[in-house]
C-alpha cells in the first residue's frame, strides 16, 4: 500500500522546518546575543547529546511497539520546544529548546525512517528513501531561509513561534490516527535481543557505519561553520540563510536524480564520488569571501553530501538482521547525534582559538581520506 508513504514523508518534512530552522534561529539569536562561537558550539552540541545516548533504546521500542506513538509524542515535543523562546526569550532558553527539539527529532526520525523502509519493497526502496530525502531537502532549503527572513522581518521570537506553527499538522493528524503505519516485525523465534555491538561486528554494517560517520561529520562542521563563516565575512541574516539554502537547493536537486542513478550507478562508486566532491569543496570555501562564489561551492557541497544519503538508508535497511531495522537506524541517529555533539565542540573551540581556515581544512582532509577508504570497499565489492 503506497498511500500512507506521502503522508508519512510530508509530516516528516513539516516537522524537520520546525527542527531546523530551529537550528539556525537558535545560532543566529545566541550570536546576537553575544554569545561566542564555543557558545554556539555548545548549543549545536546539545541538540545531539541526548538523542546520540537514546536512539538505540528508541529503535528498539520502534521496533516493538511500532511507529505512531513515537512520531506524535515526536512531533508535540518538537513544537514546545521550538515555542519556549517564544514565550521565555533568552539565552538561557535556548539550552532547554536544543535539548527538548533535539530528542523529540531522533523519535520522528528513527519512527519516520523505519516506516519507509516497512512500506518498501526491496526494488522500490532507495527510490522511496530518496522521496524522503528530497522531503528533506525541501525542508532544508525552506528553514534557513524562512528562519534569515523571518529574523530580519519580525525578530527572533516571532520567527520561533513561526516553527513552532509547522508542527500543528503532524500532531493533528497523527493524534487523529490518520495514518496505516505498518505492524512491528516480530523478531525470528527464540532469538534473543542481541547486543547493540553485534550490529558493528558485520564487516558490511561495518564499513557503511564508518562511511556515514564522515558525511555526517561533515554535514554537521557545515551546518555550524558556514554561520559562523559568513557572519565572519560580512554577510546578513538573510544572504546566510540564502547562502544555506543553496546548498539544501543542491541536495534536492541531487535526490530528484537519485532515481535516475539507482540501478546504474552502485552505491560504494556513488559514496566515493561524494566524498571527494564534498572534500574538494570544503577546501575551497576556506579561501572564499564572495557570496557569489561561496554559493556555487556549497552548491557543490550540497551536492556531494546530499548523494549518499539514499543509498545508505537502503543498504542499512537491507543488511540489518530481521526485526532490527530500527535498531540499526536507531545505531546511525547515534552516529550522527554523537557526532554532532562532538563536532560543534571540538570545531568551535578550534575556530574561537585558531580561526575557521583549520576547520575547513582538517573536514577537507577527513572526507578526502573517507572518500580513499570507500574506494578500497569499492575495489573489493564492485566487479
Amino acid at each position: 500500500d503506497m498511500r500512507p508513504l506521502p503522508l508519512i514523508i510530508i509530516l516528516m518534512v513539516l516537522d524537520h522546518v520546525a527542527f531546523n530552522g530551529s537550528r539556525v534561529t537558535v545560532t543566529l539569536f545566541a550570536i546576537d546575543q553575544g554569545a561566542s562561537a564555543l557558545t554556539v558550539g555548545i548549543l549545536m552540541a546539545l541538540y545531539a547529546l541526548l538523542p546520540a545516548l537514546l536512539s538505540v533504546s528508541a529503535g528498539r521500542w520502534v521496533d516493538r511497539i511500532g511507529m505512531e506513538k513515537p512520531m506524535l509524542l515526536g512531533s508535540v515535543a518538537v513544537g514546545l520546544g521550538t515555542l519556549l523562546p517564544f514565550v521565555i526569550p533568552g539565552l538561557a532558553t535556548l539550552y532547554a529548546t536544543s535539548i527538548i527539539v533535539g530528542v523529540a527529532f531522533m523519535l520522528i526520525n528513527v519512527a519516520a525512517y523505519h516506516a519507509v523502509g516497512e512500506l518498501s519493497t526491496t526494488e522500490e526502496r532507495p527510490v522511496n528513501f530518496s522521496y524522503v530525502a528530497l522531503g528533506f531537502s525541501t525542508s532544508g532549503f525552506i528553514a534557513p531561509i524562512l528562519s534569515g527572513v523571518g529574523i530580519d522581518r519580525f525578530g527572533y521570537r516571532v520567527t520561533f513561534l513561526l516553527l513552532a506553527l509547522f508542527t500543528v499538522l503532524p500532531v493533528l493528524a497523527l493524534a487523529m490516527k490518520q495514518i496505516p503505519f505498518p505492524k512491528p516485525t516480530p523478531r525470528p523465534h527464540g532469538t534473543a535481543p542481541g547486543d547493540v555491538f553485534d550490529l558493528l561486528r558485520d564487516a558490511h554494517l561495518r564499513n557503511l557505519f564508518i562511511t556515514m560517520a564522515i558525511l555526517t561529520v561533515s554535514w554537521d562542521v557545515y551546518n555550524f561553520a558556514i554561520p559562523v563563516h559568513g557572519i565572519r565575512i560580512g554577510l546578513s541574516a538573510s544572504e546566510i540563510g540564502i547562502v544555506m539554502g543553496t546548498f539544501a537547493a543542491a541536495t534536492f536537486t541531487v535526490r530528484l536524480a537519485m532515481p535516475f542513478f539507482v540501478n546504474r550507478v552502485h552505491p560504494w562508486t556513488m559514496l566515493v564520488t561524494a566524498l571527494m566532491v564534498s572534500g574538494a569543496s570544503f577546501f575551497a570555501l576556506s579561501f572564499t569571501t564572495s557570496i557569489g562564489l561561496m554559493m556555487v561551492l556549497i552548491f557543490l557541497l550540497g551536492l556531494g553530501l546530499g548523494a549518499p544519503q539514499p543509498m545508505v538508508l537502503t543498504l542499512l535497511h537491507e543488511s540489518a538482521p530481521p526485526g532490527r531495522a530500527g535498531e540499526a537506524l536507531g545505531l546511525r541517529t547515534t552516529l550522527i547525534n554523537g557526532s554532532q555533539t562532538v563536532m560543534p565542540l571540538l570545531f568551535g573551540a578550534v575556530g574561537a582559538a585558531l580561526g575557521m581556515l583549520p576547520v575547513f581544512w582538517a573536514i577537507a582532509g577527513i572526507l578526502i581520506g573517507g572518500g580513499v577508504f570507500a574506494d578500497r570497499i569499492r575495489r573489493r565489492i564492485v566487479p
